[in-house]
């Protein structure tokens, strides 16, 4: 998700009651919420589509769950020293428990990964010791209906704090949490009838079956479905198969090539990533690599690598 949504969630749990443990609660739980999210540096050191083969990986796994609270904490922990030190320590600031900056520093950096399984871009949750993706297929990366929900109630669980005293705007807080957990609930249920009920009125029954949810329209969900040849269809593309339809101009798709991966870095952490690739002909006739979940105007370059030394074998036609 994005690190809006990350944000709101992290300061609503401590709203909720747990900011009141220790001095910094609110640092630790908000910027925890983030944390995970330091693997974007790798845009510094690594070209074109690298970086998915990095992202939501080791940042997000069981080592960086332990690993990234506790630096948190220790940050947290010397600055209230430094600012003491220093005579600027702020009075209202409570003192600060050590180990409960830790736990509120974790459950912070666990809401992340648990907030990103929920889109199509999936997670690799058990980095290092696994490399599989996981998806939640459950909401959109930036949605609207959330962040309204989030924001809103944060806003009146501090007005409430501040109007009537410390512990009056928890309730409000509270019941925000619980709502999320019942939008999302909800948001899974649709996915769940759009993939998987919905696919068995194709004939032949689709091997793979996503159901990607879309902008700001929380009960839509775009059907991407894959055939026994191999060829991926989206509702959004009325039917027909990846580039053929009124999104994007006339495309070839062409047979996936056996040793893609072994191209360029490039393609092999494409390969690594991808959920739903194929190969479409470029205008010289070599093959790029795409995701079917991302085959969009706005977002398929970004998802797409080239690979100029393979020539486009193309499928029969459907």
């Amino acid at each position: 998700m994005d690190n809006l949504t990350h944000s709101l969630v992290g300061a609503l749990v401590g709203q909720a009651g747990l900011k009141r443990r220790t001095g910094l609660a609110m640092p630790a739980l908000v910027i925890g919420a983030n944390l995970p999210d330091i693997d974007a540096a790798c845009f510094f050191w690594l070209d074109g589509a690298e970086h998915l083969g990095f992202r939501r990986g080791i940042t997000h796994g069981p080592i960086a769950w332990m690993v990234l609270p506790l630096l948190l904490a220790a940050v947290l922990w010397g600055f209230d020293r430094w600012q003491d030190n220093r005579g600027k320590r702020p009075e209202a600031r409570a003192p600060i428990d050590f180990a409960w900056l830790y736990w509120l520093s974790l459950i912070g950096c666990l809401t992340h990964p648990a907030l990103d399984w929920l889109n199509v871009y999936g997670i690799r949750i058990f980095e290092p010791f696994s490399s599989a993706w996981f998806y939640g297929d459950t909401l959109f990366i930036i949605d609207v209906w959330l962040w309204a929900l989030l924001g809103f109630s944060l806003w009146r669980s501090l007005r409430r704090e501040k109007r009537e005293g410390p512990g009056r705007g928890e309730l409000i807080a509270q019941t925000a949490l619980g709502v999320t957990l019942l939008y999302v609930a909800f948001n899974g249920l649709i996915s769940d009838y759009a993939a998987y009920h919905k696919s068995m009125l194709y004939d032949p029954e689709p091997e793979i079956a996503i159901a990607s949810p879309v902008p700001l329209f929380f009960w839509e969900r775009e059907r991407i479905i894959r055939t026994e040849d191999g060829r991926w269809y989206s509702t959004e593309w009325e039917g027909k198969p990846f580039g053929n339809g009124y999104h994007a101009p006339l495309a070839t798709i062409c047979r996936l090539p056996a040793n893609a991966a072994e191209a360029s870095d490039e393609a092999r952490a494409f390969l690594s990533w991808s959920r739903a690739p194929f190969a479409e002909k470029a205008e010289d006739g070599s093959v790029i690599l795409r995701d079917a979940r991302f085959y969009d105007p706005r977002a398929r370059d970004r998802f797409s690598v080239a690979l100029p030394a393979h020539k486009c074998e193309e499928l029969d036609a459907p």
